[in-house]
């Protein structure tokens, strides 16, 4: 596994300005950046798209809590006061070993919102849309057992959706063809309620919508977490003054992440390319 950081904690840079730190296995986490955006319209960020080394979803527990650490590393050093974990996967796999590292500094996660699915399911039947690696963690059958009630869940693993939504084209055949694929075992299930448990597939919203039906109602909870993120670290930084561009950086195309930002972000971005081998900037 290529790795260029010591994976011991480390301190801010003293010239690191305080920062909320953010972090996905990809663009997915720009749906929680957005929300946490409009919750903190003024807070400076940092977000890192390891796009490099995406899908998490699709990898071993072990390489997605190196990459997670090496990634945390590197938020942290840059100023990071706290840290969002926007992606469910890092979340069910990886969190408890990144607290366990930084005891000090708040981490929020982001799970699959079964609880509201629960709540809010007419015929108890509920679907959740999620990676292979989310879907087999010990956190999601932790989930299922608190917070499920007495719904019925259909867990749909969607390999490769992640992937094709990080090619930045959401028109693209196939990835319509692979949202058809991964809907059709819910329909087939007669599920009311779906839950997005990737933050990728917040981007495809409006067509897993479309593919499950109008009486399906889609949970999805970047708001949630971002009011949760927000209530929590908002504290420890600084004065709010004039809102700065979001910093954005990742191991993968700074093009391909500018292009996205530009399409779905509504405020200003400045992109930098991280090494994809370690996140130093190269």
């Amino acid at each position: 596994m290529d790795s260029a950081l010591h994976l011991s904690p480390h301190h801010p840079r003293s010239s690191a300005t305080p920062c909320i730190g953010v972090f996905d296995s990809g663009v997915g986490g720009l749906s929680i950046l957005r929300a946490l955006r409009r919750a903190l319209p003024q807070a400076p960020v940092l977000y890192v798209a390891d796009s490099g080394h995406a899908p998490y979803g699709e990898r071993s527990a072990a390489y997605v809590i190196e990459r997670s650490r090496i990634v945390a590393t590197h938020l942290i050093e840059e100023g990071a006061v706290g840290l969002v974990v926007a992606c469910n996967t890092a979340t069910a796999i990886a969190v408890p070993t990144l607290r366990d590292a930084w005891r000090g500094t708040p981490i929020v996660g982001v799970e699959p919102g079964v609880k509201p699915a629960a709540a809010g399911t007419r015929n108890g039947r509920i679907g959740v849309m999620a990676t292979p690696a989310t879907l087999a963690s010990e956190r999601f059958r932790q989930l299922l057992r608190s917070q499920a009630g007495g719904a019925q869940v259909f867990a749909q693993a969607c390999p490769g959706l992640a992937a094709l939504i990080e090619r930045g084209d959401l028109d693209a055949p196939d990835l319509r063809f692979a949202i058809e694929e991964h809907t059709r075992p819910l329909r087939e299930a007669a599920v009311d309620t779906v839950v997005l448990g990737c933050t990728h597939y917040a981007f495809v919203h409006e067509p897993i919508a479309a593919a499950m039906g109008a009486d399906v109602q889609i949970i999805d909870t970047a708001d949630a977490v971002a009011r949760h993120a927000a209530n929590t670290l908002s504290r420890l930084l600084p004065p709010a003054g004039t809102a700065a561009a979001a910093r954005l950086q990742t191991t993968g195309s700074p093009q391909a992440l500018r292009r996205f930002a530009a399409a779905w972000l509504p405020f200003d971005c400045c992109v930098e390319a991280l090494a994809r081998g370690a996140a130093v900037m190269r």
